[in-house]
């Protein structure tokens, strides 16, 4: 494997830099499980496995239908991904694309349920090289005043409400630095660097199986504990925030569900839970055993003082059967 075994794109609320806090916290487990995969970089970070123990099972799911439709298509196809993700940073392009593809994405899940064969490679790589030009959150939300009325992209306000489809952002392309993601800097060839990076990624995800859907039907005994001493890492949209996913779920009652459902299985022998979250969100769950422990994000583009504590602020709380912490100081006797 090459050190580029992380997504290829950034995505907004990552969790790449908490892997080792909560790779600790899970330890050796037979079966891990993430229900809000998004990026997946907690299963692309996870610690290679021990040749004498039998092969970690791991299950990916997210709602997002475009999130799915990547993992499937780079698991089937990285080379015709590839090929669609290798493109020119273009405003006029950014744009266009993204108005083409949220207009794909009620059909593209709904096609995505019922052929588990099925997957889109132009989508998948329009997708993720929007994700490397784009600034922010809601990327493929379909929110912004720019609609498509059946011919050309117009402002919704010049259009009847009934008529009024998913709508995007006109933004400058992320000109910050030399590039991120596929668009990053590299000594190789683009379209080789780009072909070897999803190759990788498709051998590491050879044995993922990947869902797209409700996040609770991947928390069911038949998916964790069945397959023995569980890791589960629960991320969902936190309770506050001005950034917004595409699948949406920032500000809804989705983060205090999922704590519901943690504070029910928490004591659960066979399960090892970290579930994510600002200073304070989930304190309900330390009368149950649980504990915190802190790691701090990579800054965003909205250096604001909010922006900069919510960094700061970020918290992961273990379940009593997670892996005791190890010490700063180590005892030396």
């Amino acid at each position: 494997m090459t050190t580029l075994l992380q997504a290829p794109f950034p995505y907004f609320g990552g969790k790449r830099h908490a892997a080792p806090v909560v790779w600790q916290a899970f330890g050796a487990v037979d079966n891990y499980v993430e229900p809000f995969a998004g990026s997946a970089a907690m299963l692309l970070a996870a610690p290679d496995q021990q040749p004498s123990r039998p092969a970690r099972i791991e299950t990916i799911n997210d709602a997002d239908g475009f999130v799915a439709n990547f993992w499937r298509a780079i698991a089937h196809a990285p080379d015709a991904v590839a090929h669609h993700a290798d493109w020119p940073c273009n405003e006029v392009d950014l744009f266009a694309r993204h108005s083409w593809l949220v207009r794909q994405t009620a059909d593209l899940t709904e096609r995505l349920h019922a052929d588990p064969q099925f997957f889109d490679a132009k989508i998948a790589g329009w997708w993720c090289w929007g994700l490397c030009n784009w600034i922010g959150s809601e990327w493929c939300s379909g929110d912004g005043p720019w609609v498509h009325d059946g011919e050309k992209i117009v402002d919704k306000r010049t259009i009847k409400p009934s008529d009024r489809e998913p709508g995007i952002s006109k933004r400058l392309p992320h000109l910050g630095d030399a590039g991120r993601g596929i668009n990053r800097q590299s000594d190789t060839p683009r379209r080789e660097f780009i072909c070897q990076w999803f190759t990788d990624l498709h051998a590491r995800l050879r044995n993922v199986r990947v869902c797209c859907g409700d996040w609770g039907r991947v928390v069911k005994d038949s998916v964790t504990t069945r397959h023995g001493l569980t890791g589960l890492f629960l991320d969902p949209p936190y309770t506050k925030g001005a950034m917004q996913y595409a699948a949406g779920g920032v500000g809804t009652s989705l983060p205090l569900e999922v704590q519901a459902w943690a504070q029910a299985n928490g004591h659960n022998p066979q399960l090892r839970i970290v579930l994510c979250g600002h200073a304070g969100e989930h304190d309900a769950l330390l009368a149950n055993g649980w504990h915190t422990r802190t790691w701090t994000a990579r800054k965003g583009y909205a250096l604001t003082d909010e922006a900069t504590q919510n960094t700061q602020d970020e918290t992961l709380w273990c379940s009593p059967h997670c892996v005791p912490s190890e010490p700063d100081h180590p005892q030396l006797f």
